[in-house]
């Protein structure tokens, strides 16, 4: 067990070493050359204005990466704790990249090549409409959907409790078999405290407290305080009650800590500098989902442009590879033309992607940000520190084994009947709520109840919250599902949750439910 002492001395240490190679700290040292005046490094940084930009550097590593090992804990440990976990997601790495060498072979398509000059030519200068571009893309298929990944996860096993000895488990019914711990409503009323019945909050209409107006005035009045003082910490704890649409998007750039500096502007031409010249095989699995996805949806056409700028570049950024040291997941590998299986020409390929679900994870903060290279960071950032999970087979509280044994658990303790009436009719409720969580709602709910179930996740660090608003979801609509006959049915009644308000679901099901 890591002493609480050493702990901090650890992460005191990995953060030093981490802001070290940042921006942040080359910003500092040429301040430091410049200013005219020589003082003490605590004065230095409160009259130059550092000391903010300090502060929130730091807060921000302490909210993406997890709490330092124990000095003797091999590294894989930092990934993931569970072997069983990593073979698992091993094994679905494999699979995945099984799926993609077997497009490659069939359409005699290289996984990377670089473009024609001509063909240069014609994507930069259509870089701003690239969503009028048809390309034949029949011949592709996605590399694998949520209910082949839900699949994977109803087999997982822990070996040690192979034979059910485990009593306290013995009795879940669900399909995530996995001995792990999740939390109880009386947990979850703790963690969630700030969505209480007598506390304000965005998106409920009435209040017997407060008259609505009245707080959101004294709200909108509170965040602007919270953006002059430019404090990530702040900003997260306002969140928690939600954020007024015209602070939004400054609210989310301030808890993610992005600044949009000019050499991330910079950075991000780079990038558009690489989807330019190199044409990689998921370019056309990314066009193919946009169309199927986002096209045809009636919040996020209009953003068709954004989002190939968007995943083409993020598809090439090596700087997401870091966000592998905390992650189960591993990057796929591939090797230059010839020389496979010589590690020296070993490249990743691509520096990161998931294949499925990119497009409804980015759509949302389009409506945020207009401008491209703020967009994309924005969305960097989402993703390294929470959408991801949502991804990969891992044990974290967050990830998406843990969000679906949290649901199914909800489900069987507080409504038993419904849990097992589904269950009886072969329709478990896991494999309608699937999809919901695995896209965190994009796509499902209303834009503007989705924006505030984001501000949550956001205030609370955690997509915990997804799992108790699926659960909510079916406790709304327990009347009628306790009615139907099929799995069929069941999603029938579930079709449709664009009218649902998330708060009142939230509260009603957190707070007014008899534990």
């Amino acid at each position: 067990m890591l002493d609480p002492d050493s702990g901090l001395s650890l992460t005191i240490a990995r953060i030093v070493q981490r802001l070290k190679g940042s921006s942040l700290h080359s910003q500092l040292e040429r301040q430091a050359r410049v200013s005219p005046v020589r003082l003490s490094s605590e004065y230095f940084f409160i009259l130059t204005g550092w000391e903010k930009k300090l502060q929130n550097a730091v807060y921000s590593e302490l909210n993406v990466f997890p709490s330092p090992c124990h000095p003797a804990a091999p590294p894989e440990h930092m990934k993931e704790p569970l072997a069983y976990m990593r073979k698992a997601q091993g094994s679905w790495e494999k699979r995945i990249l099984k799926s993609l060498n077997s497009m490659c072979t069939e359409l005699s398509i290289p996984l990377a090549q670089k473009r024609p000059v001509s063909e240069q030519k014609e994507l930069l200068n259509k870089w701003n409409e690239m969503g009028t571009d048809e390309p034949d893309l029949s011949l592709f298929r996605p590399v694998y959907a949520p209910k082949d990944f839900l699949e994977v996860l109803m087999n997982l096993r822990n070996p040690n409790y192979e034979n059910g000895e485990h009593p306290s488990f013995r009795n879940h019914l669900g399909l995530i078999q996995v001995p792990l711990k999740v939390k109880d409503i009386p947990e979850l009323k703790e963690d969630f405290s700030e969505l209480g019945l007598n506390i304000g909050q965005l998106g409920i209409d009435d209040s017997a407290q407060v008259p609505p107006e009245f707080f959101e005035n004294e709200h909108v009045r509170v965040g602007q305080k919270v953006l002059a003082e430019q404090d990530s910490a702040a900003a997260q704890q306002y969140v928690r009650q939600g954020c007024p649409t015209a602070l939004r998007a400054d609210l989310w750039a301030l808890i993610l800590n992005i600044s949009n500096q000019p050499e991330d502007i910079l950075y991000y031409e780079q990038l558009k500098s690489n989807v330019i010249q190199h044409d990689l095989l998921v370019d056309s699995l990314i066009y193919k989902d946009v169309k199927l996805t986002a096209s045809n949806d009636d919040y996020y056409f209009v953003f068709e442009d954004y989002l190939y700028q968007v995943l083409l570049c993020f598809s090439r950024d090596t700087a997401v590879l870091e966000h592998f040291t905390y992650s189960s997941a591993t990057p796929p590998r591939s090797y230059i033309r010839g020389k496979l299986g010589m590690e020296e020409y070993a490249v990743f390929y691509p520096p990161n992607v998931n294949y499925n679900s990119f497009i409804l994870s980015v759509a949302p903060l389009c409506f945020l940000y207009h401008e491209p290279s703020k967009l994309y960071q924005i969305f960097r950032e989402m993703y390294v520190r929470f959408f991801f999970r949502l991804h990969s087979i891992s044990s974290h509280p967050s990830g998406i084994v843990s969000l679906c044994l949290l649901f199914e658990t909800l489900l069987q303790t507080h409504l038993p009947q419904l849990f097992y009436h589904l269950r009886e009719i072969g329709a478990q409720p896991l494999r309608i709520s699937f999809k919901w969580m695995v896209r965190a709602f994009s796509g499902y709910l209303a834009t503007d109840q989705l924006l505030l179930l984001w501000d949550r996740i956001l205030g609370y660090n955690s997509l915990e919250i997804l799992a108790v608003l699926a659960a909510a979801v079916f406790a709304f609509r327990a009347v009628n599902l306790m009615e139907v006959t099929s799995l069929a049915a069941a999603e029938a009644v579930l079709a449709d949750l664009s009218t649902l308000k998330v708060m009142p679901l939230l509260q009603i099901f957190l707070f007014a439910t008899v534990t």
